[in-house]
């Protein structure tokens, strides 16, 4: 649609999580730097949580493609999963074949043995799984039975949760406080500040190929980032949106105009009729 018209190799503001398109501003990196001290210190337990569209996933994806050889993963995406689904789950990943019909202390102890040997053959293991808020507590449990799987002197497995501010809420829950317990570190992703959105806007469209002037006048900038509360989702969406709009109208610049018509069109963002007040389109 508009990337020849911008210059542009593909589309610099999509919505799936695209790890090449990651973003080290300081929350970003800081819960990078927390999860490779983690991964190196031995800890058991590490949670990330964050708003809905502030990047878990794409910084998961990010630390999995960083791994060394001498570290196995195990990502399990879609967690609304029963006990015994989820040790399936984690045995596929480790390319464990179970018994469908092995029980849940059946399915640990073959789990235990291949990660007995993983530890002989010097590999680390961990186990990511993102969206955790969604597991049941009786899931949240087997999590927890995971974590007990170590020798004298290690952790055989390490478990990094990604989830949304409703699983710290989760963990409040008095029947699942060993787990709370448990967890070693944990870090919370904030939105961007207002000088990270600028550069997160030239750091996806120099990435798409773009070579221009600054795209974005300043004042679309700063409704963009106001609108959007600094949620890294929502800048795509207005930002793709706010695209379409000058390239519909044949401008080489987004002003607030363009933005303000992506805002017509996105409920999710800040309530339109105030920004047409306060900006006087």
């Amino acid at each position: 649609m508009y990337l020849e018209f911008f210059g542009l190799r593909e589309y610099p503001f999509g919505l799936t999580p695209d790890s090449s398109f990651f973003f080290a501003d300081e929350s970003r990196q800081g819960a990078l730097d927390t999860l490779r001290f983690a991964l190196e210190s031995g800890e058991g337990f590490i949670k990330i949580s964050g708003e809905v569209g502030t990047g878990k996933t794409t910084l998961c994806r990010y630390f999995l493609q960083s791994l060394g050889p001498d570290t196995i993963s195990a990502y399990i995406l879609n967690p609304q999963l029963e006990p015994r689904e989820l040790l399936q789950a984690v045995a596929r990943e480790l390319t464990l074949s179970l018994d469908q019909h092995e029980d849940g202390q059946q399915a640990l102890q073959a789990i235990n043995q291949a990660l007995l040997q993983h530890a002989a053959d010097g590999k680390r293991v961990i186990l990511l799984i993102d969206e955790a808020q969604a597991l049941s507590t009786a899931s949240l449990e087997t999590v927890r039975l995971l974590s007990n799987l170590e020798t004298e002197k290690r952790k055989l497995l390490q478990i990094m949760l990604f989830g949304q501010p409703e699983l710290d809420s989760r963990l409040e829950a008095p029947e699942i406080r060993q787990l709370r317990q448990r967890i070693a570190f944990n870090y919370t992703l904030r939105p961007l500040r207002q000088d990270e959105s600028g550069a997160y806007l030239e750091h996806r469209l120099r990435l798409a190929g773009y070579r221009g002037w600054a795209l974005f006048s300043p004042g679309a900038r700063r409704l963009l980032h106001r609108a959007s509360r600094g949620i890294p989702r929502l800048i795509n969406l207005l930002a793709h949106k706010a695209l379409l709009a000058a390239y519909g109208q044949g401008r080489r610049q987004i002003s607030r105009r363009e933005l303000l018509r992506a805002l017509d069109d996105t409920p999710q963002a800040f309530n339109v009729a105030f920004w047409r007040r306060v900006t006087g389109f």
